[in-house]
């Protein structure tokens, strides 16, 4: 049982620095995290026993890494860290957590939200292939395994992502055979006034992609993965540029189309919602120091938003300085201009990101019938089109209907898929339709659980 009042849950670049500003202030936070060591997907540390060079797996953003992890190395003692912990559900003022087989409840007075982004899947035909990851997944394994999806891969889809996945790939030695971008090079060169408002980060960027090129790696844009073939895994990929058709042999498949908020969470918190034109999707509201819409329930990095590893950095010290202000706490207000002023500069960045990597919205009409989007319930387009030919439209009755988003996954990897396609089915804006409502259990837990003594 913990006996802090204030918990904060993840332990990415958001969480830690709100951890940090929080024990600045002489509180003692209970920071939990699902995963063995903290640092977030970004900065993923590896297992202890191995010993590749840091540079090798963080490359520019190597100090960065280095240094949050040794903020959270310091912060050692003065936290109740809870590692390899899974948040599952929560309920006001307290959260279920299981770890290592052991059932536990929370309590909180405050509790700072930091759950971080995963990819947006944006299924083809044989997506569901072994072989195929997500870009996410695929930087997983390279990073915290120290091994490759397959001796020959495509990495596919839009977003920084995509080229910084591909980067490490090569770098680490792997055979990178293509990357297979949506988002067509004018769209790139538009959006270049508002992306040199961060010059260090677009030239990270610019650096990935010359260097990809530089060392034979064609680079593909505005192009279309449309299938991926194979028998008991990958074998190739078939994709196309306007009427030219192309296909590459492969045994490994990385891809996504950018980021999408962890926000169930937040939702079973009982958090307003707002639908997000610049992330398209449903997000939980939030003022502009992390505010949720429930009281004592603070949001902070990608959970709330996609804006990236440097303000989720800035976004939990701000967060944690707001819960202070809010309980009381003399706090350093010239410190909290600073800081909302760096993440209005981030924000406008991020339109430009929009812009460079648009989202493919003719995707959903050309989504064959056959094609799996559900793959945990062997859910088919058609029939989710069938559900909204039947007169439902709204995206938790479409679930209610055909099943979609009600597997192992609550929708994580089909939901905003789904949502793609009821839209388009049903000649509605995509605002329009709903969003699939977090359920507890959030993530699958085992049967038989102890409970805490």
């Amino acid at each position: 049982m913990s006996t802090s009042d204030i918990v904060i849950v993840g332990a990415g670049p958001a969480g830690v620095r709100a951890a940090q500003t929080l024990v600045a202030y002489g509180q003692r936070p209970c920071l939990i995290d699902e995963s063995l060591r903290g640092g977030g997907q970004i900065y993923r540390r590896q297992p202890a026993n191995f010993k590749r060079p840091a540079k090798a797996l963080y490359g520019f953003e190597t100090s960065k890494a280095q240094a949050l992890h040794a903020a959270l190395d310091g912060l050692e003692g003065d936290i109740d860290y809870r590692p390899e912990t899974l948040v599952w559900n929560a309920q006001q003022y307290a959260l279920d957590t299981l770890a290592h087989g052991v059932a536990a409840q929370v309590p909180y007075k405050r509790l700072i939200v930091a759950t971080g982004a995963t990819d947006r899947i944006l299924p083809v035909p044989g997506w569901t292939l072994p072989g195929v990851y997500s870009l996410g997944a695929a930087q997983i394994a390279l990073k915290f395994q120290g091994c490759v999806i397959g001796e020959r891969v495509v990495f596919a889809g839009s977003g920084p992502l995509l080229y910084l996945v591909a980067f490490q790939y090569a770098k680490a030695g792997a055979k990178v055979l293509a990357v297979l971008d949506s988002a067509p090079l004018i769209a790139q060169t538009r959006a270049l006034p508002a992306l040199l408002r961060q010059p260090a980060t677009l030239a990270k960027g610019i650096y990935y992609r010359s260097w990809l090129t530089a060392h034979g790696i064609p680079v593909h844009q505005g192009v279309e993965l449309y299938d991926i073939v194979g028998q008991q895994r990958v074998a190739g990929v078939h994709w196309r540029k306007g009427e030219l058709t192309r296909s590459l042999d492969c045994d490994g498949v990385a891809f996504a189309h950018g980021l999408r908020s962890e926000s169930q969470l937040a939702d079973l918190l009982g958090c307003e919602f707002n639908w997000s034109p610049l992330n398209r999707a449903w997000l939980p509201l939030r003022d502009d120091r992390g505010r949720s819409s429930v009281a004592d329930v603070y949001l902070a990095g990608d959970g709330a938003g996609i804006m990236g590893a440097d303000a989720a950095e800035l976004a939990g010290e701000l967060t944690a300085l707001t819960l202070l202000g809010d309980s009381g706490q003399h706090i350093d207000k010239a410190r909290v201009g600073h800081l909302q002023g760096k993440l209005g500069a981030i924000q406008r960045f991020r339109h430009g990101l929009e812009t460079a990597f648009p989202f493919p919205e003719t995707w959903a009409a050309k989504a064959p019938d056959a094609m799996t989007i559900c793959r945990c319930e062997e859910v088919s387009a058609s029939d989710i089109r069938q559900s909204v030919a039947e007169g439902h439209w709204e995206l938790n009755r479409v679930k209610a209907m055909c099943r979609v988003g009600m597997g192992r996954c609550q929708g994580r990897m089909c939901g905003l898929a789904a949502a793609e396609i009821v839209a388009q089915a049903s000649g509605l804006d995509i605002a329009s339709i709903g969003r699939l409502r977090g359920q507890a259990p959030i993530k699958p837990i085992t049967f038989g659980v102890e409970a805490e003594q």
